[in-house]
């Protein structure tokens, strides 16, 4: 007999607070990033990956180019990831305990393809001023330096925003193959992570990966990013859910959460966010990319 969904949600536990250590906190201070933080057991990774796949399977390219993004909108096993407090007490620790979910993209590198993401800085082009936010990235798969993890170029984040020449590259994945030119590889660390851990990174800390050269695929679900409640758009519009906390300042649309995977409602707020974002995201550009 076929094992029965629980209508996409996966079986999360309530976890007591559990903050980043002092010694977490310096490291963030002093490179500009922090990881192998556990947040998903095994088996709820394994769960996220399931849902991925069954929206592959059921609703084709519906998670290709723009549809990498907001996930969270249409899966309620996305949205509780985002909603989880082992990651929000840790978020909470650098930004603050009035927390907003502004985004999330799906970071998927099949095997035997040539998708990689150029050394950027988040904060280059994304638009959230001021800088209190920060990024966290899921490991739903294995990430290491075989499949193509992150890798930091650690402390980079105390120097000013660099210039990022706009390339365009096919197999990049980012929107415009922005990238910081001339990177020492040799002084960028691997930010190696088991499924279900995660790591959290400064916005503008210089970061990027290779290739998959596995033969499995290397999934990270980036919740990109978690801002202050302070934090505006000065690009655009976004579009938000209160993960904890008060949202006094109302910069942002807030949208409610999903109940079922998939639901027409969420798909048509989810297109909306995706327009706003791709404004953004190519903001000043001088064309548009696939994503």
């Amino acid at each position: 007999m076929k094992k029965k969904r629980n209508n996409g949600f996966p079986k999360f536990k309530i976890y007591k607070m559990t903050s980043l250590t002092p010694k977490q906190l310096k490291q963030y201070e002093d490179d500009g990033y922090v990881s192998e933080i556990e947040v998903l057991s095994k088996d709820q990774a394994k769960e996220v990956r399931d849902e991925i796949e069954v929206i592959e399977k059921k609703w084709p390219g519906e998670l290709n180019g723009l549809g990498r993004n907001y996930i969270h909108f249409i899966s309620p096993v996305f949205d509780f990831v985002c909603h989880n407090s082992k990651i929000l007490d840790a978020v909470e620790s650098i930004i603050g305990k009035n927390i907003l979910i502004c985004g999330t993209t799906l970071f998927v590198k099949n095997p035997e393809e040539e998708g990689f993401v150029s050394f950027h800085q988040d904060a280059k082009y994304i638009g959230l001023e001021p800088h209190n936010w920060v990024t966290a990235w899921v490991a739903v798969t294995d990430a290491n330096e075989e499949n193509g993890c992150m890798r930091m170029w650690a402390g980079s984040h105390k120097d000013n925003l660099k210039f990022h020449k706009q390339k365009f590259d096919e197999n990049n994945l980012l929107t415009r193959g922005q990238t910081v030119e001339n990177v020492p590889i040799n002084e960028t660390k691997p930010v190696i992570l088991k499924s279900g851990q995660m790591s959290l990174h400064h916005p503008k800390i210089v970061h990027g990966s290779g290739i998959n050269k596995s033969k499995d695929r290397r999934i990270g679900f980036v919740i990109q990013s978690y801002i202050g409640t302070n934090v505006d758009q000065v690009l655009g519009k976004m579009y938000v859910q209160l993960a904890r906390g008060n949202d006094t300042y109302k910069y942002h649309k807030h949208v409610k959460r999903p109940s079922k995977l998939m639901d027409k409602e969420d798909i048509l707020i989810r297109k909306k966010a995706n327009e706003e974002l791709s404004n953004i995201f190519y903001n000043g550009a001088k064309k548009i990319g696939k994503f």
